[in-house]
């Protein structure tokens, strides 16, 4: 069922992979772990695609939806690092078109916390267009803001990819997906895509969605998709496009440009994407960058979109406990609408229940992919196990406090 390489002191990280299988209904994933830069955990298995019963192999890859935007994110940062993108410049600089309707004094650092204000568009985005980077982007320069940009945050689900992306496309004169082949992955020796070849398509695992019942539609989140069609929760789900209804898990939506939703890869192509910023930066960024990175610029005890408290470094989810503050945690288990980390730790999760992460403090990256997503809005009880077996292995004692301390 499960296969790959362990090395001694991280048994119990593959015992709770493992019990995913024959516990929790896993059904294709694959985890990574690196200490220090060493890989100290790579296992993967199950059923990449039920349909045609083929196995989860070392190379399958697949959609890891918004742990896309920690490499979106990255991509600013290494801009940043380098002089030719400055997070608190006003966007129109680069952008001019974006400073419309009282958007002229969005930053870099506004779009890269969710605090900018575009988290939805509210006309119909029809079909495939979601699929065009001018049209997307173009929207979004024309969109009114939801609130005055800096003010509070709310997730940025799928405008984050044409904000920050165009950020970077303007400033390296690439698009997104070449500046990330380009810079991090192809160096890094990656398998992970944002913008994924047709060479890559029979490795890629299909989605497999979960399902809400009706009668588990209370959430704030789900209630207001449920009941109120302007909401931006509702916009930011329902007026998506092709990606809505399983737009992803075709051709057309692996080879799109999608910073925030579309990113290709495995647990180790996470877990290596965040090894070299858990480790000084490696030729990534320099310190200081590194440093900004991790901190918390942007926190609510409400997120406008998700309906959760929230809290955001430059593009990156901090350590988040909504164990006792959320309704979905009530629902489908303690480890749902949360995600708790080391406090130094960032990254990001996608939807389902992915996770990648750097923790500087406990030279820790973190990888975690699958194919069936889970419930809530963040973990769930399948990745979060995960996490506290890598913490508990490297001698931490308990998450109490809301971060994993030793």
């Amino acid at each position: 069922m499960t296969d790959g390489t362990v090395k001694p002191g991280f048994e119990r990280v593959a015992e709770a992979f493992k019990k995913n299988f024959d516990a929790n209904g896993e059904v294709g994933a694959s985890v990574c772990l690196t200490v220090g830069g060493e890989t100290v955990v790579d296992l993967w298995g199950g059923v990449a695609d039920p349909k045609a019963g083929t196995p989860w192999k070392q190379d399958t890859v697949s959609i890891v939806f918004s742990c896309t935007k920690g490499a979106t994110a990255l991509c600013a940062h290494m801009l940043a690092s380098r002089g030719q993108l400055d997070l608190d410049a006003p966007v129109v600089e680069l952008w001019p078109e974006f400073g419309q309707h009282g958007k002229q004094g969005v930053t870099t650092r506004m779009m890269l916390d969710h605090s900018a204000g575009v988290p939805a568009l509210r006309a119909k985005i029809e079909g495939t267009a979601v699929y065009d980077w001018n049209y997307m982007t173009k929207r979004l320069a024309d969109e009114e803001p939801f609130w005055q940009p800096g003010i509070r945050n709310g997730y940025h689900g799928l405008t984050f990819g044409w904000t920050v992306g165009e950020m970077v496309r303007r400033a390296s004169g690439k698009s997104l997906g070449a500046f990330f082949q380009d810079e991090i992955a192809k160096p890094l020796g990656l398998d992970f895509w944002i913008g994924t070849p047709e060479a890559v398509e029979p490795r890629i695992a299909p989605v497999i969605p979960f399902v809400y019942k009706p009668e588990q539609a209370v959430t704030p989140f789900l209630r207001d998709l449920a009941t109120d069609k302007t909401s931006i929760a509702s916009l930011f789900f329902f007026n998506s496009g092709a990606v809505l209804g399983g737009g992803l898990n075709t051709r057309a939506g692996h080879a799109a440009e999608i910073g925030a939703a579309n990113g290709i890869t495995n647990a180790r192509g996470l877990a290596g994407m965040y090894a070299p910023l858990a480790n000084g930066g490696g030729k990534l960024v320099d310190g200081k960058t590194l440093a900004r990175m991790g901190e918390v610029s942007m926190a609510t005890h409400d997120d406008a979109t998700l309906r959760i408290p929230t809290r955001f470094a430059l593009g990156f989810m901090k350590s988040m406990d909504n164990r006792k503050r959320s309704l979905g945690a009530k629902l489908f288990g303690e480890d749902c609408d949360s995600v708790i980390l080391g406090s130094t730790a960032f990254g990001h999760v996608g939807a389902g229940g992915s996770l990648g992460f750097a923790d500087p403090a406990a030279g820790l990256s973190f990888g975690y992919t699958m194919n069936r997503m889970g419930p809530g809005l963040l973990m769930n009880g399948r990745g979060q196990p995960l996490v506290d077996a890598a913490y508990l292995s490297l001698g931490y004692k308990n998450k109490d406090g809301g971060v994993w301390a030793r």
